[in-house]
């Protein structure tokens, strides 16, 4: 494992009003890791990887993502990560292929490297049969697999995924942690958050390093 921390906190806290969300936190995610944060609902393990993410903006404290600080060139750390997207936060009302290329070229990708990563992920996926479904026809399980793979398009290096197995069919879940698997042993970082501390201990620790 590398010495190089993927992400360092100090100090991050967030408020929404009066209720505050985030309360001095300050931890270490080591480069090439498969990290899992456990918390209750309420506990701001969202507000915490949206922060990490550059969805939101922290009150107080600073983020490092590799060594560089995420709040001082936002848009050049989002390059470097991938975020699992929440279901309706992305186009169902286009195919899971057209949803990969859209997505890639999004992200800079050219459409041709777009389409051959696309190709690449929904074979990993199993999704193959289904390239040319309507992703608002896929069940949950594959619909949580297509959206993985819209944050592995562009091969970040860093994963940031809040609640990716809930519900999930247990082969769906199986297939998942074997992607993360492979990409956390080819050197990637995976941040994932959970309430519920056996499904975290399922899927971290049987996935490598932690």
């Amino acid at each position: 494992m590398s010495s190089v921390n993927a992400v360092t906190l100090e100090n991050l806290s967030k408020s929404f009003a009066s209720k505050q969300a985030v309360q001095n936190i300050s931890l270490e995610i080591p480069a090439g890791s498969f990290y899992g944060i456990v918390g209750p609902n309420g506990a701001g393990k969202t507000t915490t990887l949206h922060m990490i993410s550059g969805l939101l903006k922290p009150d107080s404290g600073t983020i490092s993502v590799f060594g560089k600080n995420a709040w001082a060139d936002i848009n050049a750390i989002k390059d470097e990560i991938g975020v699992l997207p929440e279901s309706d936060q992305v186009f169902t009302s286009l195919t899971g292929l057209q949803l990969l290329v859209y997505t890639g070229m999004l992200r800079g990708l050219s459409r041709g490297e777009a389409t051959e990563r696309a190709h690449d992920l929904l074979q990993v996926m199993g999704l193959t049969e289904e390239k040319n479904t309507l992703v608002k026809s896929y069940s949950s399980g594959m619909t949580k697999k297509v959206c993985l793979a819209t944050a592995l398009i562009h091969s970040p290096k860093l994963v940031i995924l809040d609640e990716p197995f809930e519900s999930v069919d247990p082969a769906s879940s199986a297939n998942i942690r074997g992607v993360l698997n492979d990409y956390v042993q080819n050197g990637g970082t995976v941040i994932i958050s959970s309430h519920v501390m056996m499904m975290v201990e399922k899927n971290v620790l049987t996935c490598g390093n932690y």
